[in-house]
Formats: structure tokens, C-alpha cells, sequence
């Protein structure tokens, strides 16, 4: 083949690449230069300010009030009523409120315009699908932050039921993982999880069958809850293993606070979690081993996976004397120290953790164990070392968010996110064994401490 014939057929190439791609363009964006969202109109194009009004179009209004009543954020300003003129097809609104509206416009635009004509363009029917939920989602998973979440009305009515401790399921605290799969933070002592063999750090791959990731971690736990009586099959990755665990759902009445007094006149105090008015709780099963005269306390805090930051700082200030108890950090680096009284128990203490304590139980373990007012014992904790705040977006509707607004520090300045705490005796719970070895070693323990 001469130099002129290869000439010929790499131009017939270019050519049909070029009239190829060209049809290409065509039948994947077949209206891409058609107007595909709603426009603002020439009204607002030409509209001037007459002193502090903006004369607009009713239909461009319409559809920026819309806009506004669709995207606004949680500080969004408010929007007076436009003022009628004698042309029904115009009206006159604040210029602040017209600079407003057409900012929300150009931020949103794009949005709007993309939703439109996936809404019209899509292969499949789209009426179902809840765009704005999504995109709302989309704002915190911008964040990387598995802890940080935007619910639904319907996530953030599960939400708050599960922190009364009352729901039906199996019982287990989930997290999402910087592994990106849902990990078991702890199974509650005598849940249906529990009794089914879940443990810390397994991670929950699928739910009867559908996979799922930390990202999806809300529509998970709304597959894993379901009527008392039904079955879940989780399908577990343990280290190299993977199995299916069968579990049988019950309603869950968590007992956040239980309490006893061991041989010896010891007290003994398990906590489930640090859910609402715990430490109200905390305090009535305190005073009650305290009437019976006892000499020394052993605080339970295994499979504790937390709560509200503002129980645990209750809690731990009822256990320790004058002292720091935690340190939170914002985003620019400032410093907020939690203090505890000089009021105390005046009595031994030892407090048992595992892999399965962690956050809230985290700042009391450090809190003890750095202003060396206890003894900690069992091995070491989860590692979550960050703050969150959870708020109602009740002025839009019934949904709410959950945002991680800090991370905080041990009294010595530890930061625990991702290592945990380790106790000051290490010692495992020989799931061979019926004995309680951690327990055990923990009554030891405070005998010691009482002679």
C-alpha cells in the first residue's frame, strides 16, 4: 500500500470518527441545546429597582418562590409577601428579597436543569425517586465523614425511637467504617444479635441478601429492623470468614443501667449505653448500692457504644473528684474544656471495657483513667474520638441531620479516633470458658484496693 492510498484511508478514519462521535453527542444528549429547565423570564432580565422595590413578573416570582421553598438551607432568610399592582401579572418585592431569590437562582440552576431532564430523558420512571432527599444526602457525603448524615423525616423518626431505647430489631450498634463497609460496634448483652453470635468489628455486608456499604448505612438498619417475630439473614465478613447469620427480631426494651452488689460488698453498676436521662438513672441505682453500705464499685462499660456527650460529662462527675474530663476541638482550633467538681465517690473503683466500648464510654474511661481515679481493666476500647450534634430541620419539615462538629482529647491530650484506649490491666474474656474472666479479675482487683 503506497504513502497516497494510507493518506486516504486515515482521512476516511478521521471522518468517520468525527461524523461517529458526532451522532454519538446526538443520541446520548438528544435535547442538549434545547432549554431544559425552567428559566427565569425577561421580567427579571429587565426588571430595575423603583426605591426599594423590584417590579417582577408573577411567574417569574412563582417560580423563584418555588425554588426557594425547595432549596433553602438550614439558614435560609426569610421572604415577605410580594406587593400586588394593578397589572395582575406583576408584582413588586423588596429588593433584598429580589437579590435573594435570583442568588438561590444562579446557585440552583444547574441543579434544577439536570433534574429536569433526568426526569424527562431517563429510560426507566423517575416520578418514585425523592431527587431532593438525595441531594441533600449528597451534601454530607461530600464530607467523607461517616458519622455526618442527613435523614429523611422517616430516617429521623427511626432515629430518635432507637435512642429511647425502644424499637424492634435485633439489638445491635452499627457504625459506618473508614473501611467503607457497616461495622459492629457492639451487640447489647442479650439481644437477638447478641445471642446470635454477632461480635465487634464484624462487618455486615449484606441484609437478606441486597449488599449494602457504610454509605448506606441508614437504609441498612431500616432492613435489619422489622415486625417482632420475622427473620433477618445478615451476611457477616469476620476477618477471612464470611457467614450468614440468621437472626429472629423482638422488641427491644434497652436497659440502659442494671445494678447489683457482688460478695464482699462490692457494687457492681453495667451500662448499656449513655442514651437520654441516663444519668438520673445512673444516679438512683448509685444511691441505692450506696445504701446498702457497699465498699467498693466496679462499672461495667463493656459493649457500650455511647450516647449523649452531656450524660457521659453527668455520669463521670459523679465518679471522679476535681478534674478535667474531656477536651473538645472545633474547626478553628478552639479548645473547650469539660470540668468535673470536687465531689466523688469516696470508695474504690474499677471500670471494664472492651472492643466494644466506645465514644461516650471512651471520654469516661479516659476521664478515669488519666486523672487516676480508677483502675481500667479488659481490653482496648472501639477508638471513636469525634463529637456530633444532631438538630431537627422541624421550620422545613419532619427530618433532620446529624453533623460531626468536633473531635475531642483525653484530660492528657490522647487522641483516641481510630486507636481507642488501653486499659491499664489487659486481660481477654475466654469465650471457651462460662467464667467471667474480666469480671473476675476486676473483683480481684477491688479487693485489693479495700485492704
Amino acid at each position: 500500500m503506497n504513502k497516497k492510498t494510507v493518506s486516504s484511508v486515515l482521512i476516511a478514519v478521521i471522518i468517520t470518527a468525527l461524523v461517529t462521535s458526532a451522532f454519538a453527542v446526538f443520541v446520548i444528549f438528544p435535547k442538549l441545546e434545547e432549554n431544559t429547565s425552567a428559566t427565569v423570564g425577561d421580567g427579571i432580565a429587565k426588571s430595575s429597582a423603583s426605591g426599594e422595590n423590584v417590579q417582577i413578573s408573577r411567574e417569574d416570582y412563582d417560580y423563584l418562590i418555588s425554588l426557594y421553598e425547595k432549596e433553602n438551607s438550614v439558614e435560609a432568610a426569610e421572604v415577605t409577601e410580594p406587593i400586588e399592582t394593578e397589572d395582575k401579572d406583576v408584582v413588586k418585592v423588596k429588593k433584598e428579597d429580589y437579590d435573594y431569590l435570583l442568588s438561590l437562582y444562579d446557585k440552583y440552576k444547574k441543579v434544577e436543569a439536570l433534574e429536569e431532564y433526568i426526569r424527562e430523558n431517563y429510560y426507566q420512571d423517575v416520578s418514585e425517586v425523592d431527587f431532593m432527599s438525595e441531594i441533600l444526602k449528597g451534601l454530607f457525603n461530600a464530607l467523607e465523614d461517616p458519622y455526618s448524615v442527613y435523614f429523611t423525616p422517616e430516617e429521623f423518626k427511626a432515629y430518635n425511637e432507637s435512642a429511647t431505647g425502644v424499637y424492634e430489631g435485633i439489638g445491635v450498634i452499627v457504625s459506618p467504617g473508614e473501611d467503607g463497609f457497616i461495622t459492629v460496634v457492639a451487640p447489647i448483652h442479650d439481644s437477638p444479635g447478641f445471642e446470635a453470635g454477632l461480635k465487634t468489628n464484624d462487618k455486615i455486608i449484606q441484609v437478606d441478601g441486597v449488599e449494602f456499604f457504610a454509605d448506606e448505612l441508614d437504609e441498612a438498619i431500616r432492613n435489619i429492623r422489622g415486625p417482632a417475630g420475622t427473620t433477618v439473614v445478615l451476611t457477616i465478613r469476620r476477618e477471612t470468614e464470611i457467614i450468614d447469620v440468621p437472626v429472629v427480631r423482638k422488641k427491644i426494651k434497652l436497659e440502659a443501667v442494671a445494678s447489683e452488689v457482688l460478695e464482699g460488698d462490692i457494687g457492681y453498676i453495667k451500662m448499656a449505653s449513655f442514651d437520654q436521662d441516663v444519668a438520673i438513672e445512673f444516679r438512683q441505682h448509685l444511691d441505692e448500692l450506696e445504701s446498702q453500705n457497699i465498699k467498693g464499685l466496679i462499672l461495667d462499660l463493656r459493649y457500650n457504644g455511647g450516647g449523649y456527650l452531656s450524660q457521659c460529662l453527668k455520669v463521670t462527675d459523679m465518679l471522679i473528684g476535681e478534674g478535667v474530663i474531656v477536651k473538645t476541638k472545633d474547626n478553628e482550633g478552639n479548645v473547650d474544656i469539660e470540668k468535673s467538681d470536687a465531689a466523688k465517690i469516696d470508695y474504690p473503683l474499677v471500670v471494664i471495657v472492651n472492643e466494644g466500648s466506645a465514644s461516650a464510654s471512651e471520654i469516661l474511661t479516659g476521664a478515669v483513667k488519666d486523672n487516676e481515679e480508677g483502675i481500667i481493666i479488659g481490653t482496648t476500647t472501639f477508638g471513636k474520638g469525634l463529637v456530633q450534634t444532631m438538630l431537627p430541620l422541624s421550620t422545613f419539615d419532619e427530618s433532620g441531620f446529624k453533623l460531626t462538629i468536633e473531635q475531642y482529647f483525653t484530660p492528657d491530650d490522647y487522641y483516641i479516633n481510630g486507636t481507642g484506649i488501653e486499659p491499664n490491666i489487659v486481660i481477654e474474656d475466654d469465650e471457651e470458658t462460662e467464667a467471667d474472666e474480666q469480671l473476675d479479675k476486676a473483683l480481684e482487683l477491688i479487693k485489693q484496693e479495700i485492704n
